[in-house]
């Protein structure tokens, strides 16, 4: 079978391994894109010989050399060429040790190279070599499983997976990515040998993870997770989201697939990784604040607050960026019940003035989130519920017009408030800031300086505080002059 492959590029490889002497093939994911006609800007190519020397060769006549890097100690070499990433390595044979998913490297031909290979889809190769140019070799019926949208190993699976234990996530990667389904061989094979994932350092395990979640449905990779027992092993607080308990005939819902139901509806209208995980955590914290009352049946209360507390040590557990990432994921999930309770009630100017006021630039990711919850099988319910969101949405766009309160700061600082005043650094200048926060987000004053000074002042009477000083020598950024 030949495969139309062609261009510049790998005119070059064809012409360097000719006078090279030295056979090449693209090999991996660019080919079996290529037959699923999906675009791949990656290229992996193989070389019987030296693939840093070959690369070398490549890149000199791309006239890509400034680009070019090369890693000795790997046998790796990688060129950058117009916008793809080309990688080099000479064809070898590895053997493993059971403590270490690092094997043992040897030279080798194409069939090792192929046979050491995670999936049948991934040991397809095609020929730059003079005499076959664009011949298929497809050792293991990597295209067959190509049509039947089938995950399966080269060689025996457990041996596979007991290898290199980041298979089985990248099994379950490209199951989800692809809409595959897995071999009954191999994700059998999986849940035999899910604890060999622990010697898989976690930085690699949420590579992977995070590839699933930006995935099209990111639940059909959740579910296998769940289902082989992986999840549980180096994501115990999503796994422990899964289960219905029932007392006196009153049952919760499960948890975990509606976790999955939210995030899945999330992926529809954001490719925002952080904001997805917002979806993953928004419930994290229901298993330990789960209390059954007799008379209101489930509750959850706190869930809320729970759930952002634990925010940061899932992060730090999953080697996750604990900055402005983790701070984000931890705002919405600490807020998400909110636009949910104004979508339920009378819409009030105060209630979303704080809601603009707490979510700052968060609001439209905490929206479309809040939408992604609503899960109920009861279409009469989902049709009220998003209706209800527009009018917050519409709400939300008119406070903001008028009062400016996202990302807000006080129109009167503390500075002001020392010195007109006479105070120090203390409680007092806390209170009055304080009160004049709750003024504005109350709608009592308008958010500016003029109405803010004269409120200060009031405050400071009621807390029996002095005026000292009140000059136009006010050192301070005002929406309009100081009123004396």
């Amino acid at each position: 079978m030949r495969a139309f492959i062609s261009g510049r590029l790998f005119s070059v490889i064809a012409a360097v391994s000719k006078s090279r002497q030295e056979p090449a093939y693209v090999i991996g994911g660019y080919v079996r894109d290529l037959l699923l006609k999906r675009n791949s800007k990656d290229i992996d190519i193989v070389v019987v010989g030296n693939g840093i020397d070959f690369a070398q060769m490549v890149a000199m006549q791309l006239g890509s050399s400034k680009d070019a890097k090369y890693y000795g100690q790997f046998g790796t070499a990688m060129i950058r060429y117009k916008d793809m990433v080309v990688e080099f390595v000479g064809a070898r044979k590895e053997s493993y040790q059971l403590l270490s998913r690092k094997p043992e490297v040897s030279s080798g031909t194409l069939a090792d190279d192929q046979r050491r290979r995670d999936f049948t889809i991934n040991a397809l190769a095609i020929s730059l070599n003079e005499a076959d140019y664009g011949y298929l070799i497809d050792p293991f019926n990597g295209v067959e499983d190509l049509q039947k949208k089938l995950i399966r190993t080269p060689l025996d699976p457990d041996i596979t997976y007991s290898d290199d234990p980041l298979r089985m996530m990248r099994a379950i990667r490209f199951a989800t990515q692809l809409g595959f389904s897995i071999h009954t061989d191999s994700y059998q094979a999986i849940a035999r040998n899910k604890n060999r994932i622990k010697i898989i350092s976690i930085e690699r395990v949420t590579d992977e993870l995070n590839k699933i979640i930006l995935s099209p449905k990111p639940s059909i990779g959740f579910k296998l997770l769940f289902d082989t027992g992986l999840l549980q092993l180096f994501f115990p607080q999503m796994a422990a989201l899964q289960g219905v308990e029932t007392v006196n005939g009153k049952s919760h819902k499960d948890n975990f697939y509606h976790t999955l139901e939210v995030l899945d509806n999330l992926c529809n209208t954001t490719d925002d990784l952080w904001l997805r995980w917002a979806a993953i955590l928004h419930d994290i914290a229901k298993p330990p604040t789960k209390k059954f009352e007799p008379l209101q049946g489930w509750t959850f209360h706190g869930h809320e607050f729970r759930g952002a507390k634990m925010v940061p040590g899932i992060f730090k557990m999953l080697k996750l960026p604990l900055s402005e990432p983790m701070r984000f994921v931890q705002q919405l999930v600490l807020l998400h019940l909110r636009p949910i309770v104004l979508a339920q009630e009378i819409v009030t100017d105060s209630a979303v003035r704080r809601l603009l006021f707490d979510a700052g630039d968060a609001i439209d990711s905490l929206m479309l989130l809040c939408e992604a919850d609503i899960t109920s099988k009861n279409e009469y319910k989902v049709k009220k519920y998003r209706d209800n969101f527009e009018l917050v949405r519409q709400k939300l766009k008119e406070i903001e017009a008028k009062d400016k309160i996202r990302n807000w700061q006080p129109p009167v600082s503390g500075e002001v408030i020392m010195q007109v005043f006479g105070l120090k650094p203390g409680k007092e200048v806390g209170q009055i800031k304080n009160a004049i926060r709750e003024a504005i987000l109350d709608g009592i004053i308008g958010n500016n300086f003029d109405e803010a000074y004269v409120f200060m002042k009031e405050e400071g009477i009621r807390l029996k505080l002095h005026i000292v000083s009140e000059t136009d020598a006010i050192p301070v950024k005002s929406n309009g002059p100081v009123p004396l």
